[in-house]
């Protein structure tokens, strides 16, 4: 009786899992993402739509903003040929996020690995200590790194350049990656780094040949998230820069497409499709990364 119970219970296991099984639980789980899926994508969707209207169409109060009756690319050729949105603040966008992920990634793995790896006096403190750090409002910080880029200039010209914000975006930007990946690192085995180092490798050289890529999705994380800030900061930019060839995407368009109350709406949503896309990108071809990285699931 036991045997033919078991024989059955595997029968109907079987059977459930057939292929129309299959399909409809999919169809089910897909459909419960479509009202997710849909509040996610409605901003770029409206954005995209009132960026290929024209002027006349937007202004038309009996115009509908969910569907655009006359395809129009006038807002982009406006953002391209009446103000240096491709040629200085997209540029400009792109260096800083680079140069400043750079130095902060960099920075950061060599002091979680410290924080994570050695044992040394005071290390617990040192990790409170970043983290308290990260915790600090980038918008209090501004005022006293105003008075560094000052001290600065007077050895180097960098200020109202994109070279004051690749110098002050770190501040933020290393307590965050250090935080990140100490935890991060903390997951990769010890014992690892004791058989690199019984064949011969240095600390250093076991950080980069053997720890990094182990943490590899940790990494991508950290850059992920560090390359999102400054992409999308504000407030440094507009505090530190004033020079209109010198602006960054998101300065750039608040203070040249915004004149007063009137907003040009047509190319201030064509500026944010437009700067959206390189961060869609990015993270479309690290999303498993980007995964693994949030969830620790890469290293076991």
């Amino acid at each position: 009786m036991a045997s033919r119970a078991a024989t059955m219970a595997v029968g109907v296991g079987v059977k459930a899992k057939t292929p129309g099984w299959r399909i409809r639980q999919a169809i089910v789980t897909y459909t419960a993402l479509i009202p997710y899926v849909a509040f996610a994508l409605f901003p770029l969707y409206l954005m995209l739509v009132t960026s290929l209207k024209t002027k006349q169409e937007i202004n038309d109060p009996f115009s509908s903003p969910f569907w655009v009756t006359g395809i129009t690319l006038e807002n982009y050729k406006y953002l391209a040929e009446r103000t240096p949105f491709f040629d200085h603040w997209l540029v400009n966008t792109l260096i800083v996020a680079v140069l400043a992920t750079t130095i902060s990634v960099v920075i950061g793995i060599l002091a979680a690995y410290a924080l994570a790896r050695l044992r040394f006096r005071g290390v617990e403190t040192f990790g409170i200590a970043v983290f308290i750090t990260y915790l600090v409002p980038t918008s209090l910080l501004f005022l006293p790194l105003m008075e560094v880029i000052n001290q600065i200039d007077k050895i180097i010209p960098v200020r109202d350049t994109i070279w004051s914000l690749v110098i002050t975006y770190p501040t933020f930007l290393i307590p965050f990656v250090t935080w990140l990946l100490m935890g991060y690192f903390r997951t990769v085995p010890f014992e690892v780094e004791e058989c690199a180092y019984i064949d011969g490798c240095t600390r250093l050289r076991a950080l980069v040949r053997i720890v990094l890529p182990m943490a590899l999705p940790g990494i991508v994380c950290a850059v992920l998230f560090a390359f999102t800030l400054c992409w999308n900061e504000f407030l440094y930019s507009l505090v530190f820069i004033q020079d209109q060839l010198q602006k960054t995407l998101s300065v750039g368009v608040f203070t040249e497409l915004i004149r007063g109350d009137i907003y040009f709406w047509g190319s201030l949503m064509a500026a944010c499709i437009t700067g959206t896309l390189p961060i869609i990108v990015v993270y479309a071809f690290f999303m498993d990364y980007y995964v693994s990285g949030l969830t620790a699931g890469a290293i076991k």
